[in-house]
């Protein structure tokens, strides 16, 4: 990029202000007008000193952000001065009484709230989490303050080509981990999308050349084929004098590399990496009507998939999201996915939240995000335990991005619900105390237990005892973060209850072993149980979980034991990563050998020449992950900060286990002809080989031993070669 003067500089500055106010499309009275124009000087005075990684003056990055607020999230006034301002308090002298003599205590809140979220101490894990959580939190405040956070990471994404590498996966799995789903739920897809597919470019930058490359080859043809496609839909709806617009939705390198590994298909066998939007110009009383009539005229050229027919016209999104989806077979037996939506619909999927408010004035009923934004507020009051931010995350990141199902009450009622959830989800729904009692359920009109997996359109009467029944591995039936945190809440109370029993054991067993009872002492327990509530810990004293031999073995060390309880966990509190042997590394400046303990993660089993992370778990082992990895990004959202910058050297003569799943025709001798690829043409050793066959195909997964990446793919090419095999993917 050019290196600019200043006076170049400065009018580049006021080109992007004036930028600003022409996007800005809420109301824009003279006073709005000159208060955002008072913050913009002020805070380019307070920047002035100021310049970005990139070399670009700072006060560049709050204007994008205001920019991004007033134009792709159409906010007004407030939001704006907020975004202008929204990093003054941290970064320069001005504070937060400047801030709200100019401007007013809303605007002065939503810069506090923006600050606390970026003040959490950087180098704390714990506090990574709880970053999250307060991010969270500010749905329960003031709703501008996440939505100016998103366009702020945003920007962020989009600038970030200056950083380096590790920063780039720490805030590229932050935002895939907890910002798209946000944006999602909020109803900005076009934001959703953006940041995914950055965070993917950042994360995964082989695969996402690769697979952006393939989808600008395959442009041309597509746009012809829909050209072809949309001509008899056009005349038809003219006839019928149906106004409506075509619009083709390329899907994003991220949605279909995640349909690729969905399918285990290539790119070339993912038939809907292109969507068609219909959006019907109609009044808001007409939208019903003429959206089915344009989806009848459609059916009526081409036959309709009825498993892909969705109405999200009846029972919209919890994020506000209102549309017909179908799939119709077009010319040449392609599949086409097409969206049918009115204009006010089209407007809400663009602009979410904010064009959601701006057409429920029109009605004084809450719609499905007010009761999104109810729950989760009550949620957010029922979890309010620190010592739990991260799984409470994840529970929570989880429901933000599920798909919806829909199911009754015996009076009519309908409750909204994350897909796959359970009777007991239901339960802890309608109330705490029905879900501790739950036993089962009347289920359209048969009986069912706890654990079934609910349907949209069940009716469901939960059947409860007098007797509390709650159980710990309840937590293991349910998938809705309210449920869990109902759950964690009522064996807390339970809990509470062994304090003093599990105290004076504690007492007992020090004076029976001469230790002193201490703080110290009992934290040292905690921590190689790894217990982080003294709740839990007297109640698993108490309940003999934790005994003698336990507390000798970590306070008074015997020498001639293996060491076995360092590994010990309590139930409920989780697993314990398997440790590859440690490893030799050489340091380039020394000769002297250093011994380094790593953990070869068995969700994702990295290889050498994989594209993979290295983290330092406080309190743990270095980790080592593939960066495609789901819990790689959940764990680089929450110790992102302890991504290590060295490369991974595994030692010489090494070998790594790697699975592949086979697909292929069921003829007599194929698992010789594999074997005898795999090893005597590759000199592989195999772990495990299971098959099951149906009409005509096997279907086999293989475990082996392998010493790189690089084999792996010279293996898969190679049996891919034989007619007899149809497709041969690698899995974890």
């Amino acid at each position: 990029m050019k290196k600019l003067t200043k006076t170049e500089e400065r009018q580049e500055i006021l080109r992007q202000y004036r930028h600003l106010i022409e996007v800005w499309t809420t109301r824009k009275e003279t006073k709005d007008l000159w208060d955002v124009r008072k913050a913009f000087r002020m805070a380019a005075d307070a920047h002035k000193d100021m310049r970005r990684k990139s070399g670009e003056p700072y006060i560049m990055h709050p204007l994008a952000v205001a920019t991004i607020a007033a134009g792709e999230m159409g906010l007004g006034r407030t939001s704006i001065i907020s975004a202008l301002l929204h990093d003054t308090v941290e970064d320069t002298d001005l504070t937060l009484e400047d801030v709200e003599k100019m401007f007013g205590p809303k605007v002065s809140r939503i810069i506090d709230g923006l600050t606390k979220i970026d003040e959490i101490s950087d180098n704390n894990s714990t506090a990574q989490s709880a970053t999250l959580k307060k991010i969270i939190f500010t749905l329960s405040d003031d709703m501008r303050v996440i939505l100016v956070k998103l366009a702020d990471r945003l920007h962020n994404m989009r600038t970030m080509d200056v950083m380096p590498k590790e920063k780039q996966l720490r805030i590229a799995s932050e935002t895939l981990y907890i910002y798209a789903p946000l944006a999602y739920r909020l109803g900005f897809f076009a934001i959703k999308s953006e940041l995914e597919e950055l965070s993917f470019k950042y994360s995964q930058p082989e695969i996402y050349t690769e697979i952006k490359k393939e989808i600008e080859q395959s442009r041309p043809e597509r746009n012809d084929y829909l050209k072809n496609f949309m001509m008899p839909v056009r005349t038809s709806l003219s006839l019928k004098g149906l106004k409506a617009d075509f619009l083709i939705n390329e899907k994003t390198t991220y949605s279909v590399w995640q349909k690729m590994r969905h399918l285990e298909l290539p790119f070339k066998e993912i038939y809907n990496t292109f969507s068609l939007d219909i959006i019907v110009n109609t009044e808001e009383r007409n939208e019903s009507l003429e959206c089915w009539a344009v989806y009848s005229a459609l059916t009526v050229i081409y036959k309709p998939n009825n498993k892909k027919l969705l109405d999200w016209m009846s029972t919209p999104k919890a994020n506000g999201y209102e549309a017909i989806h179908t799939t119709v077979m077009g010319p040449h037996g392609r599949w086409v996915a097409v969206h049918i939506r009115s204009k006010r619909m089209q407007e809400i999927a663009q602009k979410g939240y904010a064009a959601y408010l701006k057409y429920k004035k029109n009605t004084a009923a809450p719609g499905n995000l007010d009761m999104w934004l109810k729950k989760t507020r009550e949620l957010l009051i029922e979890n309010n335990d620190d010592e739990e931010s991260i799984t409470f995350i994840d529970d929570f990141k989880q429901n933000l991005f599920s798909d919806e199902i829909y199911v009754f009450t015996p009076k009519g009622d309908m409750v909204t619900l994350p897909k796959g959830a359970t009777v007991l989800d239901f339960a802890y729904a309608i109330h705490s105390d029905l879900g501790n009692r739950a036993i089962g359920a009347n289920l359209n009109r048969r009986v069912v237990t706890i654990d079934y997996k609910l349907r949209s359109g069940d009716q469901v009467e939960v059947i409860s005892s007098k007797i509390l029944k709650l159980q710990e591995d309840w937590y293991k039936i349910v998938v809705t973060a309210s449920a869990k945190t109902k759950i964690k809440a009522s064996l807390k109370n339970e809990r509470k209850k062994f304090k003093e029993k599990g105290e004076k054991k504690l007492n007992e067993l020090f004076l029976q072993l001469k230790i002193e009872n201490n703080s110290q002492n009992i934290q040292k327990l905690m921590k190689n149980f790894q217990i982080n509530s003294f709740i839990d810990f007297y109640y698993f004293l108490a309940t003999g979980k934790i005994g003698e031999e336990e507390i000798k073995q970590i306070l008074i060390p015997d020498e001639d034991h293996s060491g076995w309880l360092r590994n010990l966990r309590i139930p409920f509190i989780g697993k314990q990563p398997k440790l590859s042997q440690p490893e030799t590394t050489s340091s380039p400046q020394t000769t002297s050998k250093i011994q380094k303990e790593y953990v070869i993660s068995e969700c994702c089993h990295p290889v050498p020449g994989d594209n993979v992370i290295i983290l330092d778990i406080p309190g743990g082992n270095t980790q080592v992950h593939r960066t495609d990895c789901e819990k790689a990004i959940q764990l680089m959202s929450v110790y992102g900060r302890n991504i290590l910058k060295k490369k991974w050297i595994p030692p010489e003569g090494k070998t790594y286990q790697a699975s592949l799943h086979i697909t292929a025709k069921d003829i007599p001798g194929l698992i010789n002809m594999i074997a005898e690829i795999i090893s005597n043409e590759f000199h592989l050793n195999m772990s495990t080989i299971n098959m099951h066959s149906h009409e005509g195909l096997v279907f086999i997964k293989i475990v082996i031993f392998v010493p790189n990446a690089v084999i792996i793919k010279k293996l898969m090419a190679s049996l891919s070669k034989s007619d007899y095999i149809i497709k041969v993917v690698r899995t974890v």
